[in-house]
């Protein structure tokens, strides 16, 4: 076992991963993690990893379809799961006295479930249906065209839903080679976080650990940044449902496996459009009123990053807006932010991430999340620190270098 700085850390000779760590807080998160999301689903199965989200709850040898949520429900506790490009996660929060009654249900479903075929077909309609809502959502519409205009060949292109027309066709067989395939030790990670002895809750878990085959896991897949946009890319689409237009600017830059290059662009992002006081918020919206909404957004995969600036604006401002956009963004380029506006951004940013992180919950998401997707958690523990440490001239270089405005994205939206 290695301690880091907070947190408890052991990893088996399996390769399954525990972290643990007390907090004065009278609740207990368990939190699953699996390094498996739709990034390592082959193109005709794409959504299995989302449906098999679903499937987990329905149900193990010992635990009837729904028996598990109505046991956590029973003790008052709460639990859900979610599921990205770059992992699943399941998890459950409850009374510290609860714990060691709930853990061996939670790693029982997800890691032995029994994925019944009446259960499939029904979750199938369940899971069609969500993806419809989800094309009928605008926000989700643009943002799967801004993504498949900005990436070529990432999965991330590619919604985790999965298209209606591969749920429609999966075999039920071709899930359950999909878990045994990549639910494996060297996959995973449980996270407890709350009152408890460290020592204790480790324990707890590992007691209640399957006996997995022997062999080695399935590597990951390896993924490559694509590369800089050398251009403009345009594209229009309509959606009759809107009152105003969208406009979307987006870049393509780091991921989480760059760190020393995102924290820029966090800094960035809050600069140009996180809360009232920032540049484009108080230019487009306070000042000019040409807009009716703008935000940036430096989102973050493992393997690629992609910086948004998004607007809702009357169709009829839509060059205009784009025009000062980008010459904002030339002043970044040119002249490092003034030292007493980067100081305020700069503790904003790393205060948000400091607040998110206060309950047993956000705790066990961050370190699950640092360890699944990087296998350190010190990286997480930093991440105050060196955004508090960035410099001007570093968040001009970094809009220089990843923000260039002759080569972006920009898709409009029209009603």
């Amino acid at each position: 076992m290695v301690r880091p700085t907070r947190p408890l850390v052991h990893r088996r000779a399996d390769g399954f991963t525990i972290v643990a760590e007390r907090m004065p807080v009278e609740a207990v998160t368990f939190d699953l993690w699996a390094s498996i999301g739709s990034r390592v689903e082959p193109d005709p199965i794409n959504g299995v990893a989302h449906f098999l989200e679903h499937m987990i709850f329905k149900g193990s040898a010992s635990l009837r379809p729904g028996e598990f949520e109505q046991r956590v429900e029973a003790c008052g506790a709460i639990t859900n799961a979610a599921t990205s490009q770059d992992y699943t996660h399941y998890f459950f929060t409850a009374a510290p006295a609860d714990f060691a009654d709930l853990v061996p249900l939670q790693l029982e479903v997800a890691l032995q479930p029994s994925l019944p075929e009446a259960e499939f077909e029904r979750e199938r309609r369940v899971v069609l249906e969500e993806i419809r809502r989800a094309d009928d959502n605008p926000q989700r519409r643009a943002y799967q065209w801004m993504v498949e205009q900005l990436l070529d060949e990432l999965p991330y292109r590619r919604p985790v839903l999965g298209p209606s027309e591969a749920i429609a066709r999966l075999e039920l067989e071709r899930m359950r080679q999909f878990h045994r395939h990549w639910y494996r030790p060297e996959h995973l990670t449980a996270v407890v976080v709350g009152n408890l002895p460290e020592e204790q809750m480790i324990a707890t878990v590992e007691r209640h650990l399957p006996s997995w085959d022997t062999g080695t896991a399935p590597g990951l897949p390896s993924l490559e940044p694509e590369a800089p946009l050398t251009g403009i890319r345009r594209r229009r689409q309509q959606d009759p449902t809107l009152q105003e237009a969208r406009l979307y600017l987006s870049w393509r830059v780091p991921g989480l496996d760059r760190l020393e290059e995102t924290d820029a662009l966090d800094v960035l992002a809050s600069v140009l459009g996180s809360g009232r006081s920032s540049r484009l918020v108080q230019d487009l919206r306070e000042e000019r009123g040409w807009v009716t909404g703008i935000s940036a957004s430096n989102s973050v995969f493992a393997a690629q990053g992609l910086f948004t600036i998004a607007v809702r604006l009357p169709v009829e401002r839509l060059e205009v807006v784009e025009a000062a956009i980008l010459d904002h963004l030339r002043r970044l380029q040119e002249s490092p932010v003034r030292p007493e506006e980067l100081a305020r951004v700069r503790t904003q940013v790393a205060n948000r991430f400091i607040f998110g992180n206060e309950r047993p919950a956000d705790r066990a998401s961050l370190y699950g999340y640092y360890q699944t997707l990087l296998g350190d958690l010190d990286p997480a523990f930093g991440y105050p620190e060196r955004v508090r440490s960035l410099s001007p001239e570093q968040v001009r270089q970094a809009a220089a270098r990843y923000l260039p405005t002759d080569a972006y994205a920009a898709l409009v939206i029209t009603p």
